[in-house]
């Protein structure tokens, strides 16, 4: 419920009472050390009032969004409030939280800062909280909601290792005038007060919400969301705001069957446009406007490696849908409560430099030929992270195998048959430092024989030498289990859900390998994937989804 609630009443009611007023300056400690450039805590309080505040905004000098609270212990009003930002400042009033903390009361004493001080403790969340409280000043109140009516809390030790302790108490005539200027306030049950301050700590771009991807012909685009490949691959512009350096960026997937019952590949990926051609050409044109590749197999790989006037998409994401997931819930297992919706989220800060500051094009694919297909969120949050560091100042995209216009006659990743695999010449303007490649791949094949179910080596070079070697397999697949209703079942006691994977699991993401490079120099250099993909049979076949994205300083 949204009300209005009058914030100055409620905690000046009793403010002409000035006996015993005292102001307490709180600092935080971890493990010995007095945590650097911190915004230390303040408590205002006399015999029936307590503000908790932080420096910086009893200073005026608000850094958002800020919390700070006010209890009134006559009129058992305890007020949180939250300014977001300059416009918006939100607040809930809780009466019921103080009264339910519980502690131990101890026999152990000490003096801080001169005063005579009792121990409490209390376990929240598995951690240990110890309290140092005195009742020398005749008023009540603490650094954080913990221990307000113990007495005055002094110190709080959590763990043995993070301490808020008291470095100075002042005598005052009455508690200052109240920080926030308006009169009334919007207000919110704790709940969603919460979730504001929470969301208000980043930044959330909303990318697609609820898409249908399916294959369609009557799948079309509209003025907001393009559509390709009869409907299998949704693409959007987007605005990315500039990024603090260091902040931690995420992408957010959720996907529920719409109709579709298998596992399908789903990828979300950038269009890079740096050079002539782009990814959008093959789009909008078709997948014959695309450069070629070739191995000397016999095939025509479109699109999929770097050119001088190309280059391929960056894949933010790969992701595989469960079978099924909220379509066939109503497939009954005994004991088993299927997921409504498979949520999938990844760090994706590396990649910070291609996206900062821009317009770009995002688009997701799922590879499917049902008409109902799936049902796709995507959300990008940037989290600004204290004295970060970027991950990489170069994001040079190198190669993407993955058929993303699938259902628009683009080309499967067989190209691993030869055995000169997947071979990218590319050239470097500059000296670039601490290289490495991040590297996405998943085998397919969805037979008894096929790569999708048979471990593969996958052997990368630079420049002619093998820089890695690993075989990629995921064995936790059965973990996903919940995921997916329609999943088939055999007669071991398995479901096809449970088996292991080339790398990849229905319901999952499928995580990047970083491989060090180290420093390259400005000039021409190759980078080559070799793959023991597995032979046909009948109409049968193995393939290889992999992607290249050189990340430098």
């Amino acid at each position: 419920m949204n009300y209005y609630i009058l914030i100055l009443l409620a905690f000046f009611s009793l403010q002409s009472n000035g006996q015993n007023t005292y102001k307490i300056t709180y600092l935080k400690s971890s493990n010995g050390k007095l945590i650097e450039n911190q915004d230390p805590t303040i408590v205002y309080s006399n015999y029936f009032l307590t503000r908790v505040i932080s420096k910086s905004i009893d200073e005026n000098k608000i850094v958002y969004p800020s919390e700070y609270f006010n209890l009134n212990r006559k009129l058992n009003t305890f007020i949180q409030i939250a300014a977001l930002n300059s416009e918006k400042t939100i607040a809930t009033n809780d009466s019921t939280s103080l009264g339910k903390q519980s502690f131990e009361l101890l026999n152990e004493t000490k003096k801080i800062l001169g005063y005579n001080c009792k121990k409490a403790k209390t376990i929240i969340n598995s951690n240990t909280i110890e309290l140092w409280y005195t009742n020398d000043l005749k008023i009540k109140g603490a650094p954080t909601q913990l221990g307000q009516n113990l007495g005055l809390v002094l110190e709080m030790v959590r763990n043995g290792n993070f301490v808020i302790a008291a470095t100075k108490v002042e005598k005052l005539k009455k508690i200052p005038e109240f920080p926030n200027k308006e009169t009334f306030i919007n207000s919110f049950d704790l709940l969603t007060y919460r979730d504001l301050v929470w969301k208000s700590r980043f930044t959330t771009l909303s990318v697609f919400k609820d898409e249908i991807i399916n294959f369609s012909d009557a799948s079309k685009s509209n003025d907001s969301i393009l559509r390709f490949a009869n409907g299998t691959v949704i693409l959007r512009k987007i605005k990315i705001p500039a990024i603090v350096k260091g902040s931690q960026v995420f992408i957010d997937v959720t996907e529920q069957s719409n109709g579709d019952a298998y596992d399908r590949t789903g990828s979300v990926f950038m269009i890079p446009m740096d050079k002539k051609r782009s990814f959008l050409d093959g789009l909008q044109n078709g997948v014959k406007s695309l450069p070629i590749y070739e191995n000397g197999n016999g095939k025509q790989y479109q699109g999929i490696i770097s050119t001088d006037d190309y280059s391929p998409i960056i894949e933010l994401m790969r992701f595989f849908t469960p079978f099924g997931i909220k379509q066939y819930n109503t497939i009954q297992l005994k004991d088993k409560t299927w997921e409504e919706r498979v949520n999938y989220r990844q760090d994706i800060s590396e990649l910070t430099a291609a996206i900062d500051n821009k317009e770009i094009y995002i688009g997701t694919f799922i590879g499917n030929y049902d008409k109902g297909g799936h049902k796709v969120s995507v959300n990008i949050t940037i989290h600004p992270e204290e004295n970060g560091v970027a991950k990489a100042s170069n994001v040079i995209p190198i190669f993407n195998s993955t058929n993303v216009m699938e259902m628009a006659g683009q080309e499967y990743g067989t190209l691993f048959n030869s055995d000169k695999g997947l071979i990218v010449k590319f050239t470097l303007a500059k000296d670039l430092k601490n290289a490495k490649l991040r590297y996405i791949t998943t085998g397919h094949g969805g037979w008894e024989n096929g790569d999708e179910f048979v471990p593969k080596k996958n052997s990368l070079f630079l420049d002619e030498k093998e820089v890695f070697h690993f075989t990629p397999w995921r064995e936790d697949c059965g973990s996903y289990r919940l995921y997916n209703p329609a999943s088939g079942n055999f007669p071991n006691g398995l479901s096809s859900s449970d088996y292991s994977r080339s790398n990849w699991c229905p319901g999952m993401v499928t995580n990047p390998v970083y491989i060090e490079l180290g420093d390259l120099k400005a000039g021409t250099h190759s980078i080559q994937v070799k793959i023991p993909q597995g032979a046909n049979e009948g109409t049968s076949f193995s393939s290889w989804n992999v992607s290249g994205v050189l990340l430098a300083e």
